[in-house]
């Protein structure tokens, strides 16, 4: 009966992970067209920032869980070494929505664009787990105008 749940839960969470990763990869790309306008860019300490009116600093955050499936995978190949390409995924996914969050707020308050962005990364480990059951993303970045 346990192994029956345990595939049942690995059915379900592969089949509906993929189908919600594949609708937020098609609403990232959505949404990054509309803010292309927007240009980011980071500067050197020993550059001079171009001239602006107005500066904010802007945040975008968000926090994206794993699937049942891909927990588990994870945790056979760290059985066995190698690259863990499932959590690659939950990264890439994490960092564009964190910078679409950062640019739509500073894109409200008029920004004409958003210097030296910077990315902070945490591991929000699930009870029981040794392992990140979801992972925290923050991009914050200088919004000018």
């Amino acid at each position: 009966m346990d192994i029956l749940i345990f595939l049942t839960l690995l059915g379900v969470g592969y089949f509906i992970g993929n189908r919600r990763e594949r609708k937020h990869y098609e609403d990232i790309k959505r949404r990054e067209k509309s803010t292309l306008h927007i240009p980011i860019m980071s500067w050197g300490a020993k550059q001079d920032l171009p001239y602006a009116h107005e500066a904010e600093l802007f945040v975008g955050s968000v926090v994206v869980a794993n699937d049942y499936f891909k927990t588990i995978s994870a945790a056979l190949r760290n059985l066995v070494g190698g690259r863990v390409t499932v959590y690659e995924t939950l990264i890439d996914r994490g960092r564009r929505e964190a910078m679409l969050r950062m640019k739509e707020s500073a894109i409200e308050w008029g920004a004409s664009q958003v210097l030296n962005v910077r990315f902070e990364t945490s591991n929000i480990a699930g009870q029981g787990q040794s392992g990140a059951g979801a992972v925290e993303i923050m991009a914050y970045g200088t919004g000018i105008r």
